[in-house]
C-alpha cells in the first residue's frame, strides 16, 4: 500500500542543465569548473557545501582561490545557479493534484545559495510556497549528508515517521535509486527524457 511519494528535485521535479554553469564559471575565470560540476554528485567545495561542511561565505573563499581574477558573491552565486532551469508549472500542479492522495516529501541534494534564491523563487510561481507542496523536506546541507548515503534516507524514516515499503522514491540518478532500494523503498527511475508526471498520472 503506497502512502507517500519521495521526490527528488533537481532533474526530477525542477529541470536542470549541468553544462550551463559549468560555462558560466568558466566565462568568470574557473577554468576547471568541468571537474567540479556533475550531472548526479559534485566535487569539491560545491560537494562540501551540499553537505553542509562549508558556509556560504566559505565555499566564496574557495571558489575565489580556483579564480585568478577578482570576482563578486553575485557573480559566483549567479555562475553557480546556472544550473537550474526551471519549474514547469505542470508539474506544480501535478504536485497539488498527487498532495490530495498521498504524503509528499522531497529529498534533494541541494545547497543553500541554490535553495534560499532560485528554488524557493520556482516553487512561489504559481502563488504558494515549498511547504504547501511538501509534507516534509530533506536537504543535503541540512542534514550534513548527501545522498546515495544511507544515513539520508534514515534522516527522511526518521523526521517524517514514514515507512520504506509504504514510500515511491523517484530519482533521475540510478545510483541513488538502487540506494534507497536497498533501503527497503519503492523506486522509480526517471531517466533521460523521462517526466514523473507521465510515470503517475
Amino acid at each position: 500500500m503506497v502512502k507517500n511519494l519521495l521526490f527528488d528535485l533537481g532533474g526530477v521535479i525542477m529541470n536542470i542543465r549541468r553544462q550551463n554553469a559549468v560555462d558560466a564559471l568558466v566565462k568568470i575565470g574557473m577554468s576547471d569548473a568541468d571537474s567540479f560540476l556533475g550531472d548526479y554528485a559534485q566535487q569539491g567545495p560545491f560537494l562540501k557545501l551540499e553537505e553542509g561542511k562549508l558556509s556560504e561565505g566559505e565555499f566564496r573563499a574557495e571558489i575565489r582561490a580556483l579564480i585568478p581574477n577578482p570576482v563578486t558573491d553575485a557573480q559566483i552565486d549567479d555562475a553557480f545557479c546556472q544550473f537550474l532551469l526551471g519549474i514547469p508549472e505542470y508539474r506544480l500542479e501535478a504536485l497539488e493534484r498527487l498532495h490530495k492522495k498521498y504524503k509528499i516529501y522531497m529529498l534533494s541534494n541541494t545547497n543553500p545559495i541554490m535553495w534560499n534564491s532560485v528554488i524557493s523563487e520556482e516553487f512561489r510561481k504559481l502563488g504558494r510556497d515549498m511547504n504547501y507542496y511538501f509534507d516534509g523536506i530533506v536537504t543535503s546541507f541540512e542534514a550534513g549528508c548527501a545522498k546515495p548515503d544511507a544515513e539520508i534516507f534514515h534522516a527522511v524514516v526518521r523526521n517524517f515517521g514514514i515507512k520504506p515499503e509504504e514510500t515511491i522514491f523517484f530519482d533521475d540518478s540510478q545510483t541513488n535509486i538502487d540506494a534507497a532500494a536497498a533501503l527497503g523503498f519503492g523506486t522509480a527511475y526517471v531517466g533521460p527524457g523521462c517526466d514523473f508526471v507521465d510515470m503517475i498520472e
